[in-house]
């Protein structure tokens, strides 16, 4: 693989395919990942930055194993080894990509994003670390994590040697790395540009206690900002269910006072803001009125949906807002783009009748406000475990 390897920065492994894999959730899985999880935890670095911190909490062992469902009777083999290619935007995306391999057994070639992130290489230096534990030696031959922007060859290379495929990101990437062929049995496993939007119930809003609402307002913060809306469960779309222009404006004069003392605003995110309202203003019909709260929070009103709002996308607390009475009306304009809804004061009924009711195209995970961006063992409609391992029948 020398050859194909110019220009490939290997921040963990060797420059050599490997072969080695375990059995699906073996036992030595989850004590590596214990020991990732705490080092992690307890890392100086890793405890300023809340992204390490989640990755760290989400990787206990309760939680993994808790995401072990398959029956006893179930017989479950890795599928060898996988070629992740994962996304330039949020930094440690890799990681979690990396142990939804990992945990079922598969060996794994992580292509991490070029841009240079602390995040990255604070993954990498404890990952190093518990590597060293002759206990993992297995498992240091099952993980591998290049760093590279332009090397087709390379890709090629790994692409006509996996038995699976994980590729993150937008539209235009997943169809450039389709260009690669892989083997006749191997599959893609592709987690495309998604859109996602959060409903609020006004008349339960309002019932908040001070508390509560600055409760609420955190981890719509934590869904928004954290990532500068880069990700795919992150909310655009804003739609309120009922009317009360003074709990609207509650709540986003609540979320500016978190927003100045938490938020660090650059001043291009600023000017791209203000450049992007104005280009709302001269080319969205449907724009009913917008405001400013500061720079920190840009909101568009629209006067109604249709089916390409999912291109109507922010940044840095970029948002659109629709007023609706009935949650239904906001169902046909719900594409296959729809990836996350997260909500506040609905009922698991009326959410489950909107789906099925509706039959929706689009929405695979609804989640309560707060959790967008908390991994699980089920993303975008994918069953995580089963399409990264090879289920045996025995008669």
């Amino acid at each position: 693989m020398k050859k194909f390897s110019e220009n490939v920065e290997f921040l963990l492994g060797k420059k050599k395919f490997s072969q080695t894999t375990l059995l699906p959730f073996e036992k030595i899985l989850i004590d590596f990942l214990r020991d990732f999880s705490n080092k992690l935890n307890n890392h100086p670095i890793g405890k300023e930055y809340a992204d390490l911190k989640s990755l760290a909490f989400w990787c206990r062992e309760k939680n993994i194993l808790k995401n072990h469902i398959f029956n006893s009777s179930d017989i479950r083999l890795s599928l060898g080894m996988i070629f992740h290619i994962t996304p330039s935007n949020i930094p440690t995306n890799f990681a979690y990509s990396m142990i939804f391999g990992l945990i079922n057994g598969n060996n794994n070639i992580i292509k991490v994003p070029s841009k240079n992130f602390v995040q990255v290489n604070v993954i990498c230096e404890v990952l190093k670390k518990i590597l060293k534990n002759r206990k993992y030696k297995k498992i240091k031959e099952m993980i591998t994590i290049v760093k590279y922007s332009n090397n087709e060859q390379f890709t090629e290379e790994v692409s006509k040697n996996c038995n699976a495929r994980v590729i993150w990101g937008g539209d235009k990437t997943i169809s450039e790395i389709r260009k690669f062929s892989i083997p006749e049995r191997s599959y893609d496993i592709s987690f495309a540009d998604r859109y996602s939007f959060c409903v609020i119930n006004l008349s339960k809003l309002k019932n908040l206690n001070d508390y509560e609402f600055r409760l609420l307002i955190k981890r719509f913060y934590n869904d928004t900002y954290l990532v500068d809306q880069n990700a795919c469960s992150s909310p655009h779309l804003l739609v309120w269910l009922g009317k009360s222009k003074e709990i609207k404006k509650k709540f986003w004069s609540y979320l500016l006072n978190l927003t100045k003392n938490k938020y660090l605003l650059s001043n291009h995110a600023s000017i791209t803001k203000y450049n992007k309202l104005c280009e709302n203003i001269l080319s969205i019909n449907d724009l009913s009125g917008s405001k400013r709260y500061e720079n920190y929070i840009y909101t568009n009103t629209l006067k109604k949906l249709n089916k390409d709002n999912h291109k109507l996308r922010g940044k840095w607390g970029f948002f659109y807002e629709l007023e609706t009475k009935n949650l239904n009306s906001i169902a046909p304009f719900i594409n296959k783009k729809y990836q996350t809804l997260t909500y506040f004061g609905l009922s698991k009924n009326l959410i489950k009748n909107l789906l099925i009711r509706n039959n929706l195209d689009g929405v695979d995970r609804i989640v309560p406000i707060g959790q967008a961006l908390d991994m699980s063992f089920k993303w975008d409609g994918y069953d995580i475990n089963k399409i990264f391992s090879r289920a045996i029948e025995i008669k």
